[in-house]
């Protein structure tokens, strides 16, 4: 068994990952009759939403990521392993990590979602995702060194290689990527590098539906378009990227762009460990459970957030992989392991949507909230808010406003820097 967790009166609740879901779950039974392991194989909490600003050197790493310990400092009932969870065992109520097994009264998976590249693995292995820091710190160091080498070529074709980027997926993500990456293009990069033709460079957003910002209103997706485009990004909608070799996309209908850089922002797909019976897997892999986050076939095993498929009227295919939904699954399964302990009713979780957002670069962004619908200044101001408030720490919060602000005034990033770390041999 795993070492240094004492058995103790209360009911163990073990959770397996520290994003969204998994924090605010052990935040809500902090204090609480519970013992709780918070088990990630980071030591850290990442604010998901602003990777991309970490890929276009808006924000440093450290500002959007809040060390576990500190978070739980003081709650002598929460304990936080950094491991990675690699099997259930139901029949023995254990769960199996890289530093051994673990016993479990009630356990919660919360793992989130990675990547989901559609079976193309071409696209996996040469193209740059940010689902995590690590990938958001490569993105950047591929921006970067592309200009290092653009400047050292005369070849016309390599040189528009490394300065054109292709962004797939219109969603949140993509377009908020898209905009960052023409900022930087238009304000940014033409002071680094005097000597290239910017004049040349192409910024592409490609998306297979017919409109951006699907899960939004129309005039959210029809402004957004327009603010990209303004911008200067290329926005293909009906499009379908079907192949890429690191020099070049392949698009539906015989068309191809050139790039070295493939920015992957089309899809996720839920992460989860061995042990779950497999027809308890739906789409994109999520686990199906029930009103009360229970999966399927099990009664002490839970699942929440992005790795959770559950249905409600309003959401008959599951609801959006979204923080909201991880926190507010989150809110709903704390009352009821409380309510379970204390042979209560169960409360069935009901989703609240309390609105979308997503910003498209300096003064632009679209905000749905319900009916209420509004673009532009206002809107931006507004998303900077939420997405402040939202942020662990006051520290962090103060980090990324000064950052903000001086982007704002200046027209600059600081943080423009390749960094390539060096692990010592045998470090896994």
């Amino acid at each position: 068994m795993l070492a240094n967790i004492p058995e103790n009166e209360h009911k163990r609740v073990v959770i397996a990952g520290a994003g969204f879901a998994g924090l605010k779950l052990a935040r809500y039974l902090a204090n609480k009759p519970f013992q709780v392991v918070l088990i990630d194989k980071n030591n850290f909490h990442s604010f998901q939403p602003l990777f991309y600003q970490v890929a276009t050197a808006g924000i440093e790493p450290s500002a959007i990521s809040f060390p576990l310990r500190k978070i739980f400092q003081g709650f002598r009932n929460i304990h936080v392993r950094m491991a990675r969870v690699k099997k259930i065992i139901p029949e023995n109520h254990e769960v199996e990590t890289s530093i051994g097994n673990l016993r479990y009264d009630y356990l919660v998976l919360s793992m989130g979602a990675g990547n989901n590249f559609f079976g193309h693995s071409a696209i996996s292995k040469f193209s740059l995702p940010m689902k995590s820091v690590g990938e958001s710190l490569g993105l950047r160091n591929t921006i970067l060194n592309n200009f290092e080498k653009a400047l050292n070529t005369s070849d016309s074709a390599d040189q528009a290689r490394l300065m054109n980027m292709v962004v797939v997926g219109g969603g949140p993500t993509g377009v908020e990527i898209s905009g960052a990456l023409a900022e930087m293009k238009n304000f940014v990069l033409p002071k680094d590098y005097p000597e290239l033709d910017f004049g040349r460079m192409h910024i592409y957003l490609v998306e297979n539906g017919n409109r951006l910002l699907g899960s939004m209103s129309e005039i959210s997706s029809r402004m957004a378009k327009k603010y990209l485009e303004k911008l200067g990004v290329t926005v293909m909608l009906n499009s379908l990227v079907t192949d890429f070799d690191n020099e070049t996309v392949y698009l539906d209908h015989d068309r191809r762009l050139i790039t070295h850089t493939l920015i992957w922002a089309a899809g996720i797909r839920a992460n989860t460990v061995e042990g779950i019976d497999a027809g308890s897997l739906g789409q994109g892999n999520r686990i199906r459970v029930d009103r009360y986050c229970r999966i399927e076939g099990y009664d002490n095993i839970f699942a929440i957030g992005d790795v959770a498929l559950m249905t409600e009227k309003k959401y008959p295919k599951g609801h959006p992989q979204v923080a909201q939904v991880a926190i507010q699954q989150a809110r709903t399964l704390s009352q009821n392991l409380r309510n379970m302990i204390k042979n209560r009713d169960l409360r069935e979780f009901h989703y609240r949507d309390l609105g979308t957002l997503a910003t498209v670069g300096r003064n632009r962004a679209v905000v749905d909230l319900g009916l209420v619908r509004f673009q532009g200044l206002v809107a931006w101001f507004f998303w900077m808010f939420i997405h402040l408030m939202a942020i662990v720490g006051v520290k962090n919060r103060l980090l990324i406003f000064i950052n903000w602000a001086y982007y704002y005034f200046t027209y600059d990033q600081s943080l423009r820097l390749i960094i390539k770390p060096k692990m010592r041999e045998g470090i896994v």
